[in-house]
């Protein structure tokens, strides 16, 4: 199987090499950012017609936290969108028998029930803070979905819950809440800090996903005949931001004081995935919050020794 992983050197990207590395008969087709612009639809179409895959993943995404989408939305919408468009509609073009999608759990409505199901899709608004981002993970979704519909391909996606784990991003302002938290505990500790502010409450609730255990969920999807056009992937718990915050300064060996300032905003206060499909089909994670907080902390030291920290 001649497999194209989109994105490779991202985080998905990298658990996605992994995991498929270990796989008898399975050569990989990778391409960086700088020899192949997933934005340009000619050089997508070129490269599809030459490399000819038998599957394609598509994990390359313009990515960030709250600060980043906020920020950017213009960038985060056009840039999704041609990175979809190009790969999906591109794989159709050249031949690829599969394609799998990965989206965000961001693509449901802000006041999704909880658990949030895939039949939530497109029932209310979106997150305004990730809207541009959720739209184009939304049609992407559908691209796979109508050219399944209409061409009889097996294009189908994943929406997996927040990740983690190594090669995630680490800046200061651009980063997710578990990375952001584990530099600024790191950071804390190595300059003997005694406090350490954290924003809201901490009463919010989030689930965590290690992208290994994403990378094992895609790698099963992949083996299904008719997988449902597209799936929740995570691990059906969730934890506390206060109860996060002290996991991570445990793990990092903060031992100072944590406080919260109320007066920040907390954001939903819950959002969970209801991961019965995936569940019913026959896989679990395996990787559970504290050893993941250990196996990723200690890629973070060293990916700072190597000078390849993200951020």
């Amino acid at each position: 199987m001649k497999l194209f992983i989109a994105g490779h050197n991202g985080m998905v990207g990298g658990a996605l090499v992994r995991r498929f590395q270990a796989e008898a008969g399975v050569e990989l087709i990778l391409r960086s950012r700088q020899e192949l612009d997933l934005t340009d639809q000619a050089a997508v179409r070129a490269f599809y017609a030459a490399e000819k895959p038998d599957v394609a993943i598509i994990a390359a995404a313009k990515v960030g936290g709250i600060h980043a989408n906020n920020t950017y939305p213009a960038d985060f919408l056009f840039d999704n969108l041609a990175i979809a468009a190009n790969c999906i509609h591109g794989a159709w073009q050249g031949g690829v028998r599969r394609v799998l999608f990965l989206g965000s759990s961001c693509i449901y409505p802000k006041h999704a029930p909880q658990p949030m199901p895939e039949d939530c899709l497109l029932t209310g608004p979106l997150e305004p803070t990730n809207e541009a981002y959720a739209i184009a993970k939304i049609a992407g979704l559908k691209l796979c979905q109508f050219y399944r519909q209409q061409h009889g391909v097996l294009f189908h996606s994943a929406m997996p819950t927040n990740l983690y784990g190594p090669g995630d991003n680490y800046h200061p302002q651009n980063s997710h809440v578990l990375p952001a938290l584990i530099r600024r505990f790191h950071e804390a500790r190595e300059s003997g800090l005694a406090e350490v502010t954290a924003w809201g409450t901490g009463s919010p609730k989030r689930e965590f996903l290690h992208v290994d255990d994403l990378a094992d969920a895609c790698a099963f999807l992949l083996r299904q005949d008719n997988p449902p056009d597209w799936i929740n992937v995570g691990t059906g718990t969730d934890v506390s931001i206060r109860e996060l915050t002290e996991k991570v300064a445990a793990v990092t060996g903060f031992t100072g004081k944590i406080t919260w300032d109320a007066t920040k905003p907390d954001g939903t206060p819950r959002k969970l995935m209801d991961v019965g499909k995936l569940t019913t089909l026959g896989w679990r994670a395996r990787i559970d919050l504290d050893e993941g907080l250990r196996r990723t902390y200690a890629s973070f030291l060293a990916e700072q020794v190597a000078g390849a920290l993200r951020g």
